[in-house]
């Protein structure tokens, strides 16, 4: 069932991290809804089915403002607005903790494990980085200020109010923090290191990778190679744009693509599969954050306490 994402100020709290979803019903010149249980059907029965939607309005799951059951034969009023929490399919869980590396009244700056979304979308829900740490901190008006990509583990930068947010999101937004990034590859001595690689890249809805094409660039990272051992190589990457698998598609265009990537240089196929093994994580970490803080006027600089499992401490 599909609604508004947005965080609900509504009369229902979070279940599980997540928050309840709101309806406003919308203007009906044409009389076509008499009453509020034929609007929610004819907006949500065909993804879960009219007898769904009765049900739940029989168990009194939406709400108005007061808190109040609404019951389906209420009178449709325009501007009504409702409250509801969709129903979440099961999910694998992630079996990382989330490490917290700075807390304050401001943020949170957390390392995120490979595997566990940001933020809520597709079939990871309750399973992802928000969530869980709106249960294990209990705040709930916690937001990320940015996202990472699922397979891609380390610092996430997580606001406590949601009036900072926005101060915060400005500043990825306008590249004012540095972001530093580790990974391992395959080690090539013909690839020349240090260089910034600039390209275009596109990434179509609904297609798992992103592609590089002609044109003006629209990405640029630097990568540099700081230490080999055998067939490996520990890379430093620093984006200076924020392209999606912006650093995934660079090093395989350099032919050395990060290991254990399961879209880059060929889409695999168990990459859209629903059971992740967990075995072979994406060797990509935020290793680095730094920026000065938009609130408190001071430099922040944050570094991740995880490391890659293909280059353990020796």
């Amino acid at each position: 069932m599909r609604g508004r994402r947005k965080a609900s100020a509504g009369p229902l709290p979070q279940r599980d991290g997540i928050d309840a979803v709101r309806v406003q019903l919308p203007e009906d010149p044409e009389g076509r809804w008499g009453c509020v249980g034929e609007y929610l059907v004819a907006r949500f029965g065909r993804a879960i089915g009219a007898e769904r939607v009765a049900a739940m309005l029989g168990a009194g799951r939406f709400v108005g403002a007061d808190g109040g059951a609404v019951r389906g034969g209420e009178p449709y009023a325009a501007g009504l607005s409702l409250w509801f929490h969709r129903d979440f399919a099961a999910e694998e869980p992630v079996p990382f903790p989330i490490g917290i590396v700075y807390r304050d009244a401001h943020l949170v700056v957390a390392d995120k494990p490979h595997f566990l979304a940001t933020t809520p979308r597709g079939r990871h829900i309750t399973e992802t980085a928000v969530a869980r740490l709106r249960r294990e901190l209990g705040v709930p008006a916690l937001q990320p200020a940015h996202r990472l990509d699922r397979l891609t583990a380390g610092l996430v930068l997580f606001v406590v109010r949601p009036e900072e947010r926005g101060a915060y999101q400005t500043l990825f937004r306008d590249r004012l923090v540095r972001k530093e990034y580790e990974a391992v590859a395959a080690y090539d001595p013909s690839v020349a290191l240090p260089r910034i690689v600039r390209s275009r890249i596109v990434k179509e809805r609904g297609v798992l990778s992103a592609r590089e094409e002609p044109g003006e660039a629209n990405s640029e990272s630097y990568v540099e190679l700081l230490e080999r051992r055998g067939g490996l190589g520990r890379y430093r990457l620093v984006p200076a744009t924020g392209r999606t698998h912006q650093l995934r598609v660079h090093m395989n265009a350099l032919g050395v693509p990060i290991l254990h990537d399961p879209l880059y240089p060929v889409v695999e196929p168990e990459a859209e599969g629903a059971v992740e093994g967990f075995s072979r994580p994406l060797q990509l970490l935020a290793r680095r954050l730094e920026f000065t803080d938009p609130v408190s006027g001071e430099p922040r600089r944050f570094v991740s306490g995880l490391r890659l499992s293909a280059w353990p401490e020796g």
